[in-house]
């Protein structure tokens, strides 16, 4: 088997995707675009986002969520960048040693978090 998409629920499909598409520099598939749904797609063999639109909201926590891990910038970087493009800082898990991460809400109140880059581990994880 292989995960062809990760299908996530929203009240507005074109304004999420253009959020993620920003975040994560993956096309928005023009062709399936529409008022009901947007296809982000990634390079394989990571499966694109499918933005589906739902009538009822989001009412509690994810029971799932991505854990990006910034490839271009330091942690800290890349959640001022998520911010800037719209998302909510929800909880701040840095340490003073420099560990730890960052738990965002993209505009629709979906939690993700962004780790330290690769670069910023070193041999320390």
């Amino acid at each position: 088997m292989i995960l062809r998409h990760v299908a996530i629920d929203c009240a507005d499909p074109s304004t999420l995707a253009a959020f993620w598409s920003a975040a994560t520099g993956w096309p928005l598939l023009a062709e399936d675009v529409d008022d009901d749904e947007a296809l982000l797609s990634a390079h394989a063999p990571v499966p694109g986002f499918l933005f589906i639109r739902v009538p009822e909201g989001k009412t509690v926590k994810n029971r799932i969520h991505f854990d990006w891990l910034p490839t271009e910038r330091t942690r800290d970087e890349e959640v001022e960048r998520l911010i800037t493009l719209g998302a909510t800082l929800y909880a701040d898990h840095r340490t003073a040693d420099g560990r730890g991460w960052v738990t965002l809400l993209d505009p629709e109140g979906n939690e993700f978090c962004v780790e330290r880059s690769t670069s910023e581990r070193g041999s320390q994880d």
